[in-house]
């Protein structure tokens, strides 16, 4: 199971969100490139990008954010937040961006999911962002009564590269991950899983490990915080 270290980007800092709230944000640095090269050297094989304020606006935002953290770092990215459309795919794609996600896209427009897959075979992943199940879009600001796993399902066929699961109500709570409900989508679709929101403690990663159904697994707060230590969990993970 891959560990992927998040960096969230609000107004040009690293933050991190309670449950999606914008007005809950708390600035753990003010250089992400910083803290992108941090994560590297500590031996993180990817990392994970969130451009908050590009998921609220549509577009990309934090740009320059992000293209600091790639001129920093040599590991593979991938990025979600504002990518509405096939052209802002291309951008950070060529721009050295391993693999974008498509949240709000993949509810509002999913043929343009298809059709990004398809230009870029191995490099779209779908983000799937729920509440009690249901998906929400728009920064997670509007809800929908979409179900997560027929949202997943939808895109089996589409030659996505994974799906990023996010139980909002756990993001940035500390409380743990939903591992059942991870675990379940992961056995419900072929398309590999990360699961995202809550964990807080190693025995957290090894519990979405053990499933069997979860390919990797996004860790912010609880990194910042000291609550897991990166090199011991990429050990533990590894053994």
């Amino acid at each position: 199971m891959i560990l992927y270290p998040a960096i969230d980007l609000k107004d040009g800092a690293c933050v991190r969100l309670l449950r999606g709230d914008m007005g809950t944000a708390t600035v753990f640095g003010t250089d992400p490139a910083a803290q992108a090269a941090a994560f590297a050297a500590a031996g993180a094989a990817c990392l994970h990008l969130v451009d908050l304020n590009g998921a609220f606006a549509g577009r990309p935002v934090n740009g320059a954010a992000v293209e600091a953290i790639l001129r920093a770092v040599a590991v593979p990215v991938q990025l979600g937040g504002g990518i509405r459309d096939l052209s802002t795919v291309a951008m950070w794609l060529e721009k050295g961006v391993a693999r974008v996600i498509l949240g709000t896209a993949a509810v509002e427009t999913p043929d343009l999911v298809r059709a990004a897959a398809r230009a870029f075979p191995g490099r779209v992943a779908v983000g799937i962002d729920a509440r009690a199940g249901r998906v929400a879009t728009r920064g997670w600001a509007e809800a929908t009564e979409v179900q997560a796993v027929d949202l997943a399902r939808r895109f089996e066929d589409a030659g996505v590269a994974a799906i990023v699961y996010t139980d909002i109500d756990r993001d940035g709570a500390m409380a743990g991950p939903n591992v059942a409900a991870t675990a379940a989508l992961g056995r419900s679709v072929s398309v590999p899983v990360i699961a995202s929101g809550g964990v807080s403690r190693l025995e957290d990663l090894i519990a979405l490990r053990e499933t069997g159904a979860v390919s990797g697994a996004i860790v912010g707060r609880a990194l910042y915080e000291g609550a897991i230590d990166l090199r011991a969990a990429l050990a533990a993970l590894r053994g």
